[in-house]
């Protein structure tokens, strides 16, 4: 009994064929391992970046710039990894590059809204007008920011609400979460109060509520009494602000009007609600302001 005899993989398979599905795996490898250490180089640098950064504003615009460099490596790598498998292929590359810049040009036209878009989104990374977890108004809508890329970006409002704002869209950034902010506090008292007590009353509470215990870290200065705002149908309306650390403003505002409301009750202040008083004149008076009739 003779065994069989053994054949090359020549025999079977076509060796150019072999050559370049290997030259082709290798391409898809490599692409996939620069891609790999690309995002890891990006990362390492990230963390090291934020290592040294001790502001949350400059953390959350590393954390954006670093997630859009990882999404550029990856395109970039796929697009070059493509190119060069479709030469293996015998696939002229040169004619692609030309039709793609004409495919390019056609479809600027047809799809200005989305060149735009990125446009618009390279504008606001490079300008850090807002960051992933900034509190912002654009396009008519606030929320905070839970992702940012050069397409769109998204917002979750108060309400739970994910809105998804194409970054053509934008005109007008509001960003409330830069610096510093003002916790605005508008108090309305009767007419019929002493004022000369009660702003007194007032900063006195003030000074107090920087003294809070879950509040003074998040004051920066003392109360800035602003004056007389308003004299208004039915209350004279106080004013004035906190300079309070970013996205606190409105804790800080809550607290302390809450307080206050406690404080005025204790001295006696009437917060007042509108009302409306009627006036009836005498029916005697009424007659004699009627014409004399026929």
């Amino acid at each position: 009994m003779t065994l069989p005899q053994l054949t090359d993989i020549t025999d079977w398979v076509d060796p150019t064929l072999l050559a370049d599905g290997l030259r082709i795996a290798l391409i898809i490898v490599s692409a996939w391992a620069v891609s790999r250490i690309g995002g890891r180089l990006v990362s390492g640098l990230h963390s090291r970046v934020v290592a040294r950064i001790a502001i949350p504003e400059q953390v959350r615009r590393a954390e954006t710039l670093g997630r859009i460099l990882r999404y550029a490596v990856s395109v970039t790598v796929s697009v070059l990894a493509t190119l060069l498998v479709l030469s293996q292929l015998g696939i002229s590359i040169a004619p692609i590059l030309g039709a793609a810049g004409v495919v390019g040009v056609a479809v600027g036209f047809g799809a200005q809204s989305l060149v735009r878009d990125y446009f618009t989104g390279i504008s606001l990374l490079l300008e850090n007008q807002l960051t992933k977890g900034d509190v912002v108004t654009v396009a008519g809508l606030t929320g905070a920011v839970e992702d940012l890329t050069l397409r769109y970006i998204q917002l979750r409002d108060y309400d739970g609400n994910v809105h998804y704002i194409p970054n053509g869209l934008i005109s007008t950034v509001t960003n409330m979460s830069r610096g510093h902010a003002y916790a605005v506090i508008t108090v309305g008292v009767a007419y019929r109060e002493d004022l000369d007590h009660v702003i007194p009353v007032l900063l006195d509470e003030a000074a107090r509520f920087l003294e809070h215990p879950t509040i003074k870290d998040k004051v920066l200065e003392p109360f800035e009494f602003a004056g007389v705002d308003e004299l208004g149908d039915s209350a004279v309306t106080l004013r004035g602000r906190f300079k309070v650390r970013p996205l606190e403003q409105w804790t800080v505002r809550r607290e302390f009007l809450r307080l206050i409301k406690q404080r005025f009750d204790r001295e006696g202040i009437e917060i007042p609600f509108p009302h409306l008083t009627i006036y009836a004149e005498k029916a005697t008076e009424v007659g004699k302001s009627l014409p004399d009739t026929p």
